[in-house]
């Protein structure tokens, strides 16, 4: 694997890593703003169960003015719900479509969502060091490449009337003079 195909595969897992958790956080937050809606205009209502599924629930609900609802996205939390059964509910009397399971909250969506961010990093680790790993598998060693092999039978010879002229270099010897 080139440096260049290795580095794209290492940024496009880092990029579905991130955009995975983003959204797992953006899901927690969203169902902590529909509480948060619920809660400042809270309805209570006692609700049929119409369809039951892990991730929707159809219900019914009468609210206190007798208008029949039923919300067309279903209810928020809807595990454990089975058809026919009758359930309590709260609802935003100023958005009757947004519904929970009464005593339901954002912490039934923190375990989920938890667990998909931390099973994208288990798989997204692993692969970026693999492909990190492939990458330098492959490459050679570009200090030792760099630095070339000398050895003595390559130097050249250098004769005596090549070599410089080392005692002229040398500074003069001065000698004292007698005392007088």
């Amino acid at each position: 694997m080139t440096p260049t195909v290795a580095g794209r595969v290492g940024k496009g897992i880092l990029v579905a890593a991130i955009g995975i958790s983003v959204l797992a956080v953006l899901l927690v937050v969203a169902a902590w703003r529909n509480d948060l809606t619920i809660e400042s205009d809270k309805g209570v209502a006692t609700a049929e169960v119409l369809s039951a599924g892990r991730l929707r629930s159809a219900i019914s609900f009468v609210t206190p003015d007798g208008v029949t609802k039923n919300p067309r996205l279903g209810v928020l939390y809807p595990t454990e719900l089975i058809v026919g059964q009758r359930i309590d509910v709260e609802y935003a009397r100023s958005d009757p479509d947004l519904v929970r399971v009464s005593g339901r909250d954002v912490r039934v969506a923190l375990v989920p969502a938890g667990s998909v961010i931390a099973v994208t990093w288990l798989i997204a680790l692993p692969a970026l060091w693999l492909v990190r790993r492939r990458t330098a598998a492959e490459q050679p060693d570009v200090t030792a490449a760099e630095q070339p092999d000398v050895t003595a039978a390559e130097q050249p010879d250098v004769t005596a009337a090549e070599q410089p002229d080392v005692t002229a270099a040398e500074p003069p010897h001065v000698t004292a003079a007698p005392p007088d």
